[in-house]
């Protein structure tokens, strides 16, 4: 039985890995780097800032350089808040599912952002009541594809008055993501996947346990039919 719903947010709940992609352009561009659209969705996505600094830093011949890595961190930082200030657009139909999902489901977020910028991102969306649960990257040691921060969210849910009872369990958890980091993530928790095409092509996400293209054209039934 399916019992609750655990998000993934950049690129799944908010249109942000565009902005996202060009701040990390900005980013490298100030020490004469590039980063181009091909690096960045298929190294890049899913991680959180850290280790993505980490990363890149790496490529360029600064394997260990933690103050480096920490400045360029809070500068990308600074410049997203700054951006995000009013918001960011929602993907398409992400309003309308988790809306209609929070009626019958427990709904998480496990996430790479910061706990700050998704609580203001859902707030501008007016959803942020719709989620019970928040486990973002500065919760966590490993991002994805490590399944920490998806633990960390069916940890924090079964705390939960509703699950007191009758103990939630991975296998009544689906999580919801587009990038293939995130999906070996959710599958490592021993999660249901569902991916959406919004950043990644579906032949990069078929490790998924179902593939659509948003959330428009999920079809519901069928996967609560695999839980039953």
């Amino acid at each position: 039985m399916l019992r609750a719903l655990i998000f993934d947010f950049d690129g799944i709940i908010v249109d942000s890995e565009p902005l996202i992609f060009k701040l990390t352009q900005e980013l490298v561009a100030r020490d004469g780097w590039t980063v181009d659209e091909d690096e960045y969705y298929n190294t890049y996505v899913a991680l959180d800032d850290r280790t993505m600094m980490e990363r890149i830093l790496a490529k360029h011949g600064y394997p260990n350089d933690p103050v480096r890595r920490d400045e360029m961190v809070a500068w990308k930082c600074q410049r997203y808040a700054d951006i995000i200030r009013d918001g960011l657009p929602p993907t398409p139909g992400a309003v309308e599912f988790v809306t209609a999902m929070a009626k019958d489901y427990t709904l998480a977020i496990a996430s790479g952002s910061l706990q700050v910028e998704i609580s203001h991102l859902l707030s501008k969306l007016g959803l942020r009541k719709k989620f019970a649960v928040l486990a973002a990257s500065d919760d966590c040691q490993r991002c994805k594809p490590d399944p920490e921060v998806y633990l960390l969210a069916l940890s924090r849910l079964r705390a939960l008055p509703q699950f007191q009872q009758q103990p939630l369990e991975p296998a009544e958890c689906l999580a919801i993501e587009d990038a293939p980091f995130g999906v070996t993530a959710a599958k490592a928790a021993g999660f249901k996947c569902l991916a959406l095409t919004h950043s990644r092509p579906a032949v990069a996400l078929q490790h998924a346990d179902w593939v659509t293209s948003g959330f428009p054209d999920v079809d519901m039934h069928r996967i609560t039919a695999a839980f039953d």
